[in-house]
């Protein structure tokens, strides 16, 4: 009995070590020399200062910026409270939300695409649809006294297709795309 307890306990403790310290040490190591970009967030710097990642959206209000997808995670965006709102397609709060978010996106009579309502399943999407780009668009335009076919040119250049032609849908990362966006307007 002693000598299979001493055995147990040596197989977990190598086990412990191997699985739990070395092997994502090893890994931790490969991203940051195969992908250090990846590994370190995919961050943003403009100026020398992080101001984003591609990775994790961000809240634009206003009639200059896209707006992104709504966010569930904690206070938006929020990393550490990443996660969807659990609520039920007929609970009474998620209606009003989407009330409320489809009321502040109308423009006009279009119907608003669904992913400026609602959120992902984490809360932290970063991209949206193109159709939810173009849908911005003319009040983008309109805010930025640019002309709205520069505006979707702008959305055109900045789509990610699908990858391998199959997996994925279109998507437009809104954090980009503003930037690109500030770019076109000091020009």
């Amino acid at each position: 009995m002693k000598k299979t307890l001493i055995t147990s306990v040596l197989y977990t403790t190598v086990t412990a070590i191997l699985l739990g310290v070395a092997y994502p040490m090893l890994i931790l190591g490969l991203d940051h020399l195969l992908f250090p970009h990846q590994a370190d967030g995919s961050l943003i710097t403009r100026n020398g200062k992080v101001i984003g990642s591609r990775l994790i959206g961000q809240a634009f209000s206003g009639d200059l910026y896209f707006h992104s997808r709504p966010s569930a995670a904690g206070n938006g965006y929020d990393a550490t409270a990443s996660g969807g709102s659990n609520l039920g397609a007929t609970s009474s709060a998620l209606i009003t939300r989407i009330d409320a978010s489809v009321a502040a996106e109308r423009i006009g009579n279009a119907p608003v695409p669904v992913d400026l309502v609602t959120a992902s399943g984490s809360g932290l999407d970063p991209d949206i649809s193109p159709a939810a780009a173009y849908y911005q668009a003319p009040r983008v335009a309109q805010a930025r006294h640019l002309p709205v076919a520069d505006v979707n040119r702008l959305i055109e250049d900045h789509i990610t297709q699908r990858l391998f032609g199959l997996l994925g849908e279109p998507h437009v990362n809104v954090l980009e795309l503003n930037l690109a966006l500030d770019g076109l307007s000091k020009r």
